[in-house]
């Protein structure tokens, strides 16, 4: 019997909920098609749209619509996980919640958990839902870890995108007993980073979803990349979020420190002694990226997408 048990253990699927302000950048399209493609090792119980300044009011809306459209349409999802408006405003301050169905689901699903066995919460937006959860139930700490790609170094801090468009959520985050791992932007530049050729060859001949992720890379790039270098296609831009799966698979390295909070600076300060924060060092990119097509093609196969809209 403890050998079933051990074997059903390490077999378990990864229950996650992702909290994600796709639409603002590529990035997030990509950790969604990777999430959502792999039936195998996660168990998503549902997907939260954060909002972001950059995006039209009210944006967790917006972020939420362009969701429903991604999953529905470019990943021709049927059943999915269930899609959650987010709060469209940032905390107004470190002690009232932005009450939302994305928080108030984040706290209903965090009861089936345990400190033995706790609900991963992927956070690759604002921070809004997330803390907003912990201000509405403090108890909810003991059931669920945080999973976050944000600020730019240690031991800095920085006003890396997702911080700063809510410094407050992270400053209720930092401040709790939840368990946090960040990945940072200068680890995800080192290890993360895709010319426009390396994103071409990397997934546009992988079916319908590589040819959507490749187009969308594609857009980004020429927009908002290329303008700035007329005969140059050697810069990369960064897959930031997907770091966040790396470490769930288990392909990062990572060191334990002493917890910081967050200053209103956006820098690290000494925090109370006892508390720790998981900080993600490098990632096995090439594993991370085979696993990936992996999977994009099995999807493939399953939902019968080959040969409409690929790129020849």
């Amino acid at each position: 019997m403890s050998f079933l048990l051990a074997a059903s253990a390490a077999c378990a699927k990864e229950p996650v909920i992702l909290s994600t302000d796709v639409g603002n950048e590529i990035d997030d399209q990509w950790a969604i098609a990777y999430l959502l493609t792999d039936a195998q090792d996660f168990d998503v119980l549902g997907i939260i749209s954060a909002q972001a300044p950059t995006l039209p009011s009210p944006s967790a809306h917006y972020t939420y619509q362009i969701l429903v459209d991604e999953v529905e349409n470019h990943l021709n999802m049927v059943e999915h996980p269930p899609l959650l408006e987010g709060s469209s405003f940032p905390l107004e301050d470190t002690k009232t919640p932005q009450r939302s169905e994305g928080a108030d689901f984040i706290v209903n699903a965090s009861k089936a958990f345990s400190d033995r066995r706790r609900l991963t919460v992927l956070t690759i937006g604002a921070a809004t839902d997330v803390a907003s959860a912990i201000l509405e139930d403090r108890s909810i700490t003991e059931r669920i870890r945080v999973v976050a790609m944000g600020f730019k170094s240690w031991p800095e801090g920085g006003d890396e995108f997702n911080v700063e468009n809510d410094p407050r959520a992270w400053q209720v985050i930092l401040s709790s007993d939840v368990p946090v791992t960040v990945g940072c932007a200068d680890v995800c530049r080192a290890n993360l980073s895709l010319t426009l050729d390396q994103a071409r060859q990397l997934v546009s001949r992988h079916g319908l979803v590589g040819a959507w992720l490749w187009a969308e890379f594609q857009a980004w790039y020429y927009r908002f990349v290329k303008p700035l270098r007329q005969d140059d296609f050697s810069k990369p831009w960064v897959i930031w979020d997907i770091i966040t799966l790396a470490y769930v698979q288990g392909w990062t390295t990572q060191q334990v420190y002493p917890r910081p909070v967050l200053g209103d600076d956006l820098e690290f300060k000494p925090g109370p002694p006892g508390q720790t924060i998981t900080w993600i060092t490098s990632l096995d990119s090439k594993r991370l990226w085979a696993d990936f097509l992996k999977k994009l093609d099995a999807y493939e196969r399953s939902h019968a997408l080959r040969g409409r809209g690929q790129d020849r």
